[in-house]
């Protein structure tokens, strides 16, 4: 199935060409101020396929997406897309079926479909990005929750109302030891000084590996997946899983739950898994 595919973000608008379960001619454009101009920016991209044979339009978008009443929920960076019917709108512009899904969501069917999670049958994909955000899927379809909230794993808060998004990234965690030093860094320096042996860096880090096994462990013992896919920028450093998954595993026997450890991976796709999944998204609604 011919489709062109947009990953729609607060500063850029990532698209490409999605045939055969490959992605292809990637760009993409400054977000645009107006929704008017959003369409005309779409429309240009949508004309360098007109040769191809392109059967419909998927997109990856901020906000909460309810598919049911055609409409965008919620608020996001790119307030103009909400609250209005969207596909038909779009839907009419473009004269081809569209999908929208939520990016985290995309993202997560990506994995579900093609990658990491391709042989789970319950899964939930955890995206440690600026923020914390996430899906879960149950018996492979997502489960968006009575209120489209399904996922928003990063207000998880523990007993200090401390919130997973403010514990669980590594940006918190740069953001904590520059505070604390008054040197200027990066998740990537974190991980430098913690090579060299800073004491700080690793305590830190700790921290953090820490408050993401705690919401696991919540996770685990109410969702009880069998796989957690970790996703996010962080998700390039291979030892995250298994940092992870040894606190998780101590939490679950320190509580007499061994048994239902799951399995943890790093996700397979990183920057195409929004488009990768906007489009599987299209595909298996459109069966």
């Amino acid at each position: 199935m011919a489709l062109v595919v947009f990953d729609i973000g607060g500063t850029a608008v990532k698209h490409g060409y999605f045939d055969n379960q490959v992605l292809t001619e990637q760009s993409k454009f400054e977000t645009p101020t107006t929704f008017e101009e959003m369409k005309q920016e779409m429309l240009l991209v949508l004309e360098k396929h007109n040769d191809k044979g392109v059967e419909g339009v998927a997109i990856s978008s901020p906000g909460a997406v309810n598919v049911v009443e055609r409409r965008i929920d919620g608020i996001s960076a790119v307030s103009y897309l909400h609250q209005f019917p969207i596909f038909d709108e779009l839907e009419k512009t473009f004269n081809l079926p569209v999908t929208i899904e939520n990016d985290a969501n995309c993202a997560g069917i990506a994995e579900i479909e093609l990658g990491a999670g391709k042989e789970a049958t319950n899964a939930v994909f955890v995206v440690l990005g600026t923020g914390v955000g996430g899906s879960i899927f149950i018996n492979r379809d997502i489960y968006k929750g009575s209120h489209l909230f399904g996922g928003e794993f990063g207000l998880m808060i523990d007993p200090s109302e401390r919130s997973l998004s403010s514990g669980g990234t590594i940006v918190k965690v740069a953001g904590r030891y520059q505070e604390l030093t008054g040197e200027p860094t990066d998740g990537k320096r974190i991980f430098e000084l913690i090579e060299t042996g800073n004491k700080l860096a690793i305590e830190l880090l700790d921290e953090m590996y820490w408050s993401i096994a705690h919401a696991l462990y919540n996770l685990q013992v109410s969702i009880d997946p069998e796989l957690i896919i970790i996703g996010g920028g962080v998700s390039a450093r291979k030892e995250i899983a298994d940092e992870i998954g040894t606190r998780l595993s101590s939490l679950l026997t320190k509580h007499l739950v061994p048994e239902i450890m799951p399995e943890i991976k790093t996700c397979h796709f990183s920057n195409d898994a929004n488009l990768i999944g906007a489009a599987m998204n299209f595909i298996k609604l459109t069966k």
